[in-house]
């Protein structure tokens, strides 16, 4: 059930991000960079639960974008130190919005109280789930 409803929900929200030029995977870097600046792509790549290489991908599809700066020269072996401009704000902020209207259409009809406690109830879920996966494993939610 809750695999499904997950699925559904990421589907939905793709579709709706992708309807305006973006991806979960865009939303997930430039959330790991709005929270944690400097990350590199590894370790980008190491939350997102790809490799190093589809990240660079990512990140320079967020360059051309105006979404991510480099503050250090690109180069091989070098470590890129990757920050969120303010035009990667204002994306990150659209696209948090999309979410946001997943999520109230899903909760469409929900007293408060419903919403307070499936929102308790997915925390202890997510919490499992960090200890399934165990130390070191990294999160691939965007922060």
């Amino acid at each position: 059930m809750f695999i499904g409803a997950g699925r559904f929900v990421q589907e939905e929200v793709n579709r709706r991000l992708e309807a305006q030029g973006h991806s979960l995977r865009l939303m997930g870097a430039l959330g790991h960079l709005a929270h944690e600046p400097g990350l590199s792509y590894s370790e980008l790549g190491r939350r997102a639960g790809v490799t190093a290489q589809s990240m660079q991908a990512t990140v320079l599809r967020l360059e051309r974008a105006g979404a991510v700066a480099r503050s250090t020269p690109a180069g091989r072996g070098r470590t890129a130190e990757l920050h969120v401009t303010e035009e990667g704000t204002r994306m990150l902020e659209d696209m948090r919005s999309t979410l946001t209207d997943v999520e109230e259409a899903l909760l469409a009809g929900f007293p408060a109280e419903d919403r307070a406690a499936l929102g308790k109830a997915l925390g202890r879920l997510l919490g499992n789930l960090d200890r399934l996966r165990g130390p070191g494993a990294g999160g691939s939610r965007p922060a």
